[in-house]
């Protein structure tokens, strides 16, 4: 099976985000710079979703269950991640955990989901794990930093793969038009606090940080969220998790192409392994069901948020 070409547009636009923090340096705490960012979202999802007839949760359950999502998804994984190497996971590291997801989620799929992978799915599962960590590898020098940043970290992993299973669950068959916006809202329920707790209201009004946001909101939380959506709907949990493997590659192809960063031999060869990876883990399996749904876990808000590290 080949990578569906909004797969490929979507990983394309996910790896910005490094972009995105590189240009946000230092004018903004990372967690109220996501604060603004599910703001600026929520501001132009929900007139859309009106104008375009959305079909809202019927239930409080239902809605419970869209802004738990949210909470997950945005709110628990971006924000942990970014906050955890603002405080001193360096990025290639946080990329390396994150790269996890997909072989816990892949774990989980059978049990929970009833999705069952074939042995080159799970190969490919394998490989492009491996090839994500030859990407990190020259950033993986540094060692391993110890207590609760990296704990946070870890965290903001299982978040995203337990928003991947829970969504698939109990959010099937939701319109995606009301699902958007309510995930912002569960994402704000718990960022808002943790700034006063953990970060500070600080976002200075300047080019680089308005551009920045922009980007964010338009392209990364409306354009890329929107493709995500898409492929909530049509693409199995295991599948479309296989995909975030890519965007670690691509995000060092942006910064190469961006800043002058310089990819050694064995970068370039763990890109090509990690794509490999990808088009094995969307070869054919055993789907429960026509119905799946995947929560996107990207990398490049790792990499952005690596931009945002406070002086030890």
């Amino acid at each position: 099976m080949q990578v569906p070409l909004i797969a490929v547009v979507f990983v394309v636009i996910w790896s910005t985000g490094w972009i995105v923090g590189k240009y946000a340096v230092p004018h903004a705490d990372p967690l109220a710079f996501l604060a603004l960012r599910y703001l600026g979202a929520l501001a132009l999802f929900v007139p859309a979703a009106f104008l375009l007839g959305a079909r809202w949760p019927a239930t409080l359950r239902l809605w419970g269950h869209a802004l738990l999502s949210g909470v997950m998804l945005h709110g628990v994984y971006l924000g942990g991640v970014w906050w955890a190497i603002a405080h001193g996971v360096p990025a290639g590291i946080s990329a390396l955990i994150a790269a996890l997801q997909p072989l816990f989620t892949a774990l989980a799929a059978g049990p929970l989901v009833g999705e069952r992978l074939s042995a080159a799915r799970w190969g490919g599962v394998g490989l492009g794990f491996a090839g994500v960590a030859l990407v990190v590898a020259p950033k993986l020098a540094g060692g391993l930093p110890l207590g609760l940043p990296l704990a946070v970290n870890v965290l903001a992993m299982v978040a995203v793969t337990a928003a991947t299973l829970h969504q698939k669950r109990a959010l099937a068959g939701m319109d995606l038009k009301a699902l958007a916006p309510a995930q912002c809202v569960g994402a704000l329920i718990v960022t808002v606090p943790a700034i006063a707790l953990f970060g500070e209201f600080r976002f200075d009004a300047t080019p680089e940080a308005f551009g920045a946001l922009a980007w964010s909101v338009l392209v990364l939380s409306i354009a890329a969220v929107t493709l995500m959506l898409v492929m909530i709907e049509r693409g199995e949990v295991s599948r479309v998790a296989a995909l975030i493997y890519l965007v670690p590659p691509v995000a060092a192809l942006q910064a190469w192409a961006m800043f002058g960063e310089t990819l050694s031999v064995i970068q370039i060869a763990g890109m090509a392994l990690a794509a490999v990876g990808v088009v094995l883990a969307n070869g054919t399996g055993r789907p429960a069901s026509a119905e799946g749904c995947i929560a996107a876990n990207p990398p490049d808000d790792e990499d952005a948020a690596e931009t945002f590290r406070r002086p030890a």
